[in-house]
């Protein structure tokens, strides 16, 4: 077989794998190589070399190497814990959700989670990683596949493939231990030498390196604020018995949507409905600073908060920290030469503070708008002066960071951090990443009310997670509290949203590889019509139809 490397043509035998092709091209990648593009397709490295073939890489620092990084690590904690406590004993495992660079995992069964047994899990996983077990994967016909998982005890995967369309189902093996994965795995567990298991709450934390620094593994970093708001919502889930994807369908299919859409609605506003009463409460705040990431529904958030506030006898009033861009002329660069929107200096943070501390004094000011055709402040005529009973409500990405506000007395601020942070998985041991839900909100909206093509989300994508990753998430612990704008209903509506816009991305396209994940994730969902969907639902700043100006 004749495979092209770089322009280079080499014959390989007829039996030849791509991980030969990748062990004679290693020395000239700086990362270690995880995946093969062949002919412009995808593969394992532990894939037959079929045809004449034009080849390129990933590694373990591209997006799609770290990926099949995180699953393999997985796997090796799953099998291991099996092998250490035995199968009678395990009754299930759940690999929960992201904190930090942690991955919370819960056990049932005869065994507590406690610090000995992580050191013996640890132990087992480092065992196989120098053993350098294959991970192989086979494709099982959907009757053989679901009398397999069966005899595994795998009722979620059950569940799950009770929905799919195809006639079958790949497979994973790692030592006699079975399981599924969506997405690509590395070839043997050699290549995953970088773990830690802590016992942790009631589980583990799986600590894994980052993509950017897939050799270096940094110790767990507690985000205390953040795991209590993502364990309440699990808990939620386990309540309403919606904890994955099988389970939604279930709902859908036995026609009790709009009662489950009604749920959580009174859900998250009965959430609302308690922050309002926590910021009344304090008689100081004047200022209520809402942050978070792309696409986690701070408009809808603060336009709900401002209902309830409104009920408890305040008086709020919207301001967008968007207002106080500088000039479009006087926007920072990124090292691209583009406008740098997210950092703190496209702010006139000057002006913000000198504005707020003259409310806050009971002067008279007129509050700017900014145009974003023209790029330029305006003022307009927006004159606002605080009485008693006013309360600020300041919605932006920098709203938690303190030199945004480093002028305003601290008693008069009250911190929200809000984020779309799902509860819902694929099954138990595919989780769905909080980023995944967030990007596919942000190209329906974008789609709607920009025009904007799937293909240009997918790549400003990274820059945005850029932006996040500096100016927001090092705040979020400082919130006074947290708000989880999710939706354990969303992606089924947003699937017939989003699946034309991504079958726009043609086979060739960088982001085709993005968009074609995306498809197969949606692919596990029924599809839910919008129309029952609450007017002040976070869900409608995303589909349309809100009640408010989003």
């Amino acid at each position: 077989m004749k495979v092209t490397v770089n322009g280079r043509i080499t014959e390989y035998a007829e039996d030849a794998t791509f991980e030969e092709v990748a062990q004679a091209h290693q020395e000239e990648y700086g990362n270690e190589i995880a995946l093969v593009i062949a002919n412009g397709k995808i593969q394992e490295l532990h894939k037959k070399i079929r045809e004449d073939c034009e080849v390129s890489f990933l590694t373990l620092r591209d997006a799609i190497g770290h990926r099949a990084y995180v699953r393999t690590v997985k796997m090796m904690f799953l099998k291991a814990i099996t092998d250490v406590v035995g199968r009678d004993t395990l009754e299930r495992v759940k690999v929960e959700f992201a904190v930090s660079n942690g991955y919370y995992c819960t056990v049932k069964g005869d065994l507590q989670a406690t610090e000995e047994l992580a050191e013996a899990v640890q132990k087992r996983m480092m065992e196989l990683s120098e053993e350098r077990l294959p991970i192989t994967k086979k494709y099982y016909p959907m009757g053989k596949c679901m009398k397999l998982i069966r005899k595994h005890g795998m009722r979620d995967k059950e569940r799950l493939f009770r929905y799919r369309r195809s006639s079958g189902v790949n497979l994973y093996c790692l030592d006699g231990f079975y399981d599924y994965y969506y997405g690509y795995m590395l070839q043997d567990t050699g290549y995953a030498k970088y773990f830690q298991v802590i016992a942790y709450g009631e589980g583990f934390m799986l600590v894994m390196p980052d993509e950017k620094a897939p050799f270096k593994l940094k110790p767990f970093c507690p985000q205390e604020k953040l795991f209590a708001t993502l364990k309440a919502a699990t808990g939620w889930s386990v309540q309403v018995g919606i904890e994955n994807v099988g389970e939604l369908n279930d709902v859908i299919c036995g026609n009790h949507m709009q009662e489950m859409i009604l749920w959580q609605e009174a859900e998250q506003e009965r959430r609302i409905g308690e922050i309002a009463k926590e910021v009344t409460g304090r008689s100081h705040v004047k200022f209520v600073m809402i942050a978070g990431p792309s696409s986690s529904g701070k408009t809808s958030f603060a336009n709900r908060l401002s209902v309830q506030l409104r009920a408890l006898g305040k008086i709020p009033h919207l301001i967008s920290l968007d207002d106080y861009f500088v000039n479009r002329e006087d926007t920072p660069l990124d090292e691209k030469g583009d406008y740098n929107f997210e950092c703190l200096g496209a702010i006139d943070v000057e002006l913000f503070n000198r504005d707020m501390l003259k409310l806050l004094g009971g002067e008279e000011v007129e509050l700017p708008s900014f145009n974003f055709k023209t790029g330029h402040r305006e003022y307009n005529g927006h004159v606002m002066k605080l009485n008693e009973e006013d309360i600020l409500v300041i919605e932006g990405i920098h709203g938690l960071n303190p030199k945004m506000s480093y002028s305003l007395p601290e008693d008069s601020k009250f911190k929200i951090y809000i984020s779309a942070l799902t509860s819902l998985n694929v099954d138990d041991h595919n989780r769905i990443p909080t980023t995944d839900g967030r990007l596919l909100r942000r190209m329906v909206r974008d789609a709607r009310t920009r025009g904007a093509s799937a293909k240009r989300t997918i790549q400003m994508w990274p820059s945005v997670r850029r932006g996040e990753e500096e100016n927001i998430f090092p705040f979020q612990e400082e919130a006074d509290m947290m708000f989880n704008s999710a939706l354990v209903y969303e992606l089924a509506v947003l699937k017939q949203y989003a699946e034309p816009l991504l079958f726009s991305i043609r086979e060739g396209e960088p982001e085709y590889y993005e968009a074609k994940r995306l498809l197969k994730f949606l692919n596990y969902f029924l599809g839910v019509d919008s129309a029952s969907i609450p007017n002040n639902s976070v869900c409608r700043e995303f589909v349309g139809g809100s009640c408010f100006k989003v």
